[in-house]
């Protein structure tokens, strides 16, 4: 970064710093938490408006939902527009969506506002985006790394201190203390955003809305990590959104702030995205990710220990979010590499996967509680996570099969045996001995 001639104004140059980076970090993860701050409160929510246990999940459903709905016609924007604008514009409304949901009376303006919330979240994505638009290519996976390690922190640190804060002041202190806190950081953005000397893309709105599909539909590369988002974030929500339910009920019976404490212990995530972006950097994302969905299989062998074993179970929640975010950082590391002219409208669309599995994953958790206690709930998840396996497993199968059938399919390009010529007076020493020329149009 550095300083323009034209009164001090911020613009864009090669590179990321890293105090930039870190700063972009922590407004990914402040903007995130807004979306998993009701996880922990479902219960308190529900007493507050009479709520049924089976119907609050709506909460977290519409959440996500209005995420979608942001990453469809919002994240692409950043293609087209100045994304400081963008982000500001973004972060002021996401101001007041935060104070209506605090002073919320009623259910319909509850969900609105819920909604409303998710949908201006995914300012995270324009985040992401930005960092690895000014990222240098050979650093962009680092860069995107530690806006996600940002994302990860805001995301499991959000039930902790929605936990404690709902402890001393009620759900609704959760999301007034965020308001005051994202109203700050607008302060700090402004003052370190850099402007775009020119916009990515030149289509209008509605081309850039239809170039979207296309991209995932005509890059089968692209097509299965957006298949392994949903599934991966799937599994996260399937955790996540059930974890309260057993937790807040004996022989537990935690308080807001114990169950917070679970989302610290998988704070573990926050290293994995960092370096998974670095391996990302030096061509091993096909090795990450697959070992990666394999370990996040794993790990639900150790979560359904809950009623067994608590040592056991915090290990498994390590290792889940530890794959999941190597996974996650993985994805928008090839996807970006890829597509670098379409930063934004990649990203929105990759994340249009997350967040329709993290829906999926919140309602079918809760369904398959009631149906089946933790162990139902462990059963699912696994189901999401071998689903994920089986999907990178067969993508990568017929990717060396497709090589290896264009590989058999060249003819044999070997030329004949050497062959003596006649040696010319003007030749070199040495010269006598040629090899057959080869017809190399037969080798494609």
């Amino acid at each position: 970064m550095q300083r323009a001639d034209d009164g001090g104004t911020r613009t864009e140059t090669q590179g990321l710093s890293r105090n930039t980076t870190l700063i972009f970090a922590a407004a990914a993860g402040l903007s995130v938490a807004n979306i998993y701050y009701a996880q922990p409160l479902l219960d308190a929510m529900a007493r507050d408006f009479a709520m049924s246990p089976s119907a609050i999940g709506l909460v977290v459903t519409l959440t996500q939902i209005g995420y979608a709905l942001g990453l469809i016609f919002l994240v692409p924007l950043g293609d087209l527009i100045d994304r400081r604008r963008l982000i500001l514009a973004q972060g002021m409304l996401s101001v007041a969506a935060l104070v209506a949901l605090a002073t919320a009376r009623t259910e319909a303006i509850l969900f609105a506002s819920l909604a409303a919330m998710g949908l201006l979240a995914v300012v995270v994505q324009v985040l992401v985006a930005f960092a690895a638009t000014l990222a240098t290519p050979a650093e962009r996976g680092k860069a995107v790394g530690r806006v996600t390690s940002g994302v990860v922190i805001g995301i499991l640190a959000a039930r902790f201190i929605a936990g404690a804060l709902a402890d001393l002041g009620g759900w609704r202190a959760v999301y007034l203390t965020s308001a005051v806190l994202t109203t700050a950081m607008l302060g700090l953005l402004m003052r370190v955003l850099p402007r775009r000397s020119s916009p990515d893309s030149t289509d209008s709105y509605a081309a850039t809305l239809r170039s979207m599909p296309r991209l995932f539909l005509r890059d089968r590369i692209v097509l299965v990590r957006g298949l392994l988002a949903f599934l991966i974030f799937a599994t996260f929500s399937t955790f996540w959104t059930a974890l309260v339910l057993p937790l807040s009920t004996p022989p537990f019976s935690y308080s807001h702030t114990q169950i917070g404490l679970f989302g610290l212990v998988g704070m573990a995530g926050a290293a994995a995205a960092t370096g998974a972006g670095r391996l990302s950097d030096r061509g091993l994302g096909a090795w990450t990710t697959g070992l990666s969905l394999a370990l996040l299989l794993a790990s639900w062998a150790l979560i359904a220990r809950l009623q067994t074993s608590l040592p056991l179970f915090l290990a498994g929640v390590v290792l889940l979010d530890l794959c999941v975010q190597a996974v996650h950082v993985t994805n928008q590391s090839v996807l970006l590499a890829r597509h670098p002219q379409a930063s934004s409208r990649i990203v929105g669309g990759y994340m249009v996967f997350y967040a329709i599995g993290s829906a999926v994953g919140a309602i079918t958790s809760t369904i398959a509680y009631a149906q089946g206690g933790w162990r139902g709930v462990s059963m699912l998840g696994a189901g999401y996570s071998a689903t994920g396996l089986l999907v990178w497993g067969t993508a990568t199968a017929l990717s060396v099969g497709r090589t290896g059938a264009k590989t058999r399919a060249q003819p044999a390009c070997r030329a004949r045996p050497w062959r003596r010529v006649p040696r010319r007076r003007d030749a070199p020493p040495g010269g006598g001995r040629r090899p057959a020329r080869v017809d190399r149009r037969r080798c494609h």
